[in-house]
């Protein structure tokens, strides 16, 4: 199905059916109860999750297939997003043009970065990506403040000429995105007793377009290209003795990884219409090979769910301070409550930083091949006990 085998088709099927019901499983708990705090199914997050998504499956083309580390790539998500901005300022509120130029203008980009720096390999590579990067932050603040608006970032104004499209909104405001005519922020909320679940036409939009990625993520490591890229990452220097230059293949797929990284970037300004140098900065460049290396690189699922794992966690221990957290032991003793609160306040809140790294160091040092790996050792574990039970009923039955 698809022109994928039945394997690849089942993995399709799994992450599709994961994104179009996230709104009830993001939401496993009633919204009066003190479990609430870990629901995660409102617009904003969901379109998060699916948009660094996306990014992390086209970062994963190049680290995962070609062993190609780079730090820069939030330049290309910066680039995608003052793309989009411009589109919604000079031509028309539309998504869809302005996520293709976003798309384009990333592609352009990368095409240049890639065909200096891959002239080396190794470090030097992940440095030259991270030099390219920080020079787009620092000119996105400085000298190309005319069309970045430096440190207060793009922004859409009623001034905006919009050739295609209305200017000014019926309410006299700054009119906001849509796919003609449909609001991105247009959200259908279902309520089922104490549950609430909201169905956001802009989480739908995004949600489509990361399934088109991740089709077409599994369409490059099955093809015969994406097998040259796997030979590169195994071993280059043995490919270049044999007489095949392969920068045209380390190129595109340098290319279409940037590419990605523009498509996501097109997309959180397409959710929220604002860019800011902030974007590119080479910390964001390090979230993304975080979601790679914590969902497990090189794999196809692995970099949705480092996506969606640091996104989580991210929102959730953020939101936990010290009132949430006297409301979960308010049932202790007063000087037991105080010390849990007091043990526990600095990995919460403001401190979110440290538990994600914590919970990274253990995925690295006990799970090296991430998310993917822990799931397949729950896979085994289970798949063992029936192939136990079957070796000992066997030894029991007498031979005839």
């Amino acid at each position: 199905m698809f022109g994928l085998d039945k394997k690849d088709t089942t993995l399709l099927l799994i992450v599709f059916v994961l994104t179009m019901c996230a709104p009830f499983l993001l939401n496993p708990f009633p919204g009066n109860s003190a479990m609430a705090q870990f629901n995660a199914g409102y617009p904003d997050l969901m379109q998060r999750f699916v948009i660094y998504g996306i990014f992390a499956i086209g970062f994963n083309i190049l680290f995962g297939l070609t062993g190609y580390l780079s730090f820069g790539h939030a330049a290309f998500l910066g680039v995608g997003s003052y793309s989009a901005v411009w589109m919604f300022k000079l031509l028309s509120m539309n998504v869809l043009p302005a996520v293709i130029l976003s798309v384009i203008i990333a592609g352009l980009f990368a095409l240049v970065i890639g065909f200096i720096s891959l002239r080396r390999s190794g470090i030097y590579f992940s440095i030259l990506t991270l030099a390219f990067a920080q020079m787009s932050f620092a000119l996105a603040y400085s000298v190309l403040t005319p069309i970045t608006n430096g440190e207060t970032g793009l922004q859409l104004s009623l001034n905006d000429p919009r050739i295609l499209g209305e200017s000014v909104s019926a309410s006299g405001g700054i009119p906001f995105p849509s796919l003609f005519g449909l609001d991105m922020r247009a959200t259908h909320v279902m309520e089922l007793g104490p549950w609430m679940f909201q169905f956001s036409a802009g989480y739908y939009f995004c949600a489509v377009l990361m399934l088109l990625a991740f089709y077409l993520a599994i369409r490059i490591f099955r093809s015969p290209f994406g097998l040259m890229l796997r030979a590169v990452k195994s071993n280059q220097q043995r490919m270049n003795y044999t007489g095949l230059n392969v920068r045209p293949y380390t190129l595109a797929a340098f290319v279409i990884s940037g590419m990605y990284a523009g498509l996501a970037g097109g997309l959180l300004a397409a959710m929220d219409p604002l860019a800011g140098a902030e974007r590119m900065q080479w910390t964001a460049s390090g979230e993304v090979v975080l979601m790679t290396i914590l969902g497990g690189a090189g794999t196809l699922i692995g970099p949705v769910l480092g996506a969606g794992f640091i996104k989580y966690f991210e929102n959730i221990f953020s939101k936990i301070n010290d009132t949430v957290l006297h409301q979960w032991f308010a049932f202790m003793p007063d000087g037991i409550e105080d010390l849990l609160v007091t043990v526990i306040h600095p990995f919460v809140g403001k401190g979110w930083h440290l538990t994600l790294g914590l919970m990274f160091m253990a995925v690295v040092i006990f799970l090296p091949g991430g998310l993917v790996q822990g799931g397949q050792k729950i896979g085994n574990l289970f798949r063992r006990k029936p192939a136990a039970d079957h070796t000992t009923s066997a030894a029991k039955t007498p031979a005839e």
